[in-house]
């Protein structure tokens, strides 16, 4: 499965198996890790067999279960930027999973936080988590909003076109899809409205208009 197969067939999945994470596919999701927080001077860390976390009121309501493993983003409280960081390589880890075979949901409250599992630094803070492993299903597609609703062009070019579909199918906190895409000139500007984790989905929301596009980052103004 490439990176596109990977985010056309990824969906949020609540409910895994037993499954551990191991062998290859456990050292190349350690691997992309290592990238992700080389690039983007993020602390993220993979925690594996620890149920605790999803084992709280809050989880239950969230309707998971079976969640042992989970991804910490983690990073500076000074960088500008940190929860569009998060975002943008927490996706990117994301569909790499996918590709692997995994499963995965981004988890913003529906948690507790357990002691002494992963680092956070006097100067860091936990942004959220990224529940990972085999899943039961495969999950399901989210509704979606038209094209229109979340751009702007003038005689849209075909790769900007396809950078709005991919972004709409990032998955965002409670699928409220508040990113906004304007097309000027040859480059794009993003723009993310009020809500719940609404720059943590900016960034996912650009990753995937990236690839879709195929312009990568050099399309941003």
């Amino acid at each position: 499965m490439d990176i596109m197969e990977a985010m056309r067939a990824r969906h949020s999945v609540r409910s895994y198996t037993d499954a551990a994470i191991e062998g290859e596919t456990l050292a190349k999701l350690e691997a992309e890790i290592a990238v992700c927080n080389r690039d983007s001077g993020l602390h993220i860390q993979l925690v594996r067999n620890e149920p605790k976390a999803f084992d709280c009121m809050r989880a239950h309501y969230g309707r998971f279960s079976g969640v042992r493993n989970y991804i910490a983003l983690v990073g500076r409280k000074d960088e500008r930027k940190l929860e569009e960081l998060c975002g943008y390589y927490g996706e990117m880890l994301v569909l790499a999973a996918q590709a692997l075979g995994l499963n995965t949901c981004w988890v913003g409250a529906s948690f507790q936080k357990v002691p002494n599992v992963f680092q956070v630094y006097s100067d860091e803070k936990l942004v959220l988590v990224i529940a990972i492993g085999y899943g039961e299903t495969q999950g399901a597609p989210h509704r979606s909003k038209d094209a229109k609703a979340v751009s702007k062009a003038e005689n849209a070019p075909a790769w900007f076109t396809a950078g709005v579909e991919a972004a709409l199918l990032a998955p965002t906190a409670i699928n409220q899809q508040k990113f906004f895409f304007t097309l000027q000139g040859s480059a794009v500007s993003a723009k993310s409205g009020l809500g719940p984790f609404h720059k943590v989905d900016l960034g996912i929301a650009k990753y995937h208009f990236e690839l879709g596009s195929g312009k990568g980052r050099a399309v941003w103004l």
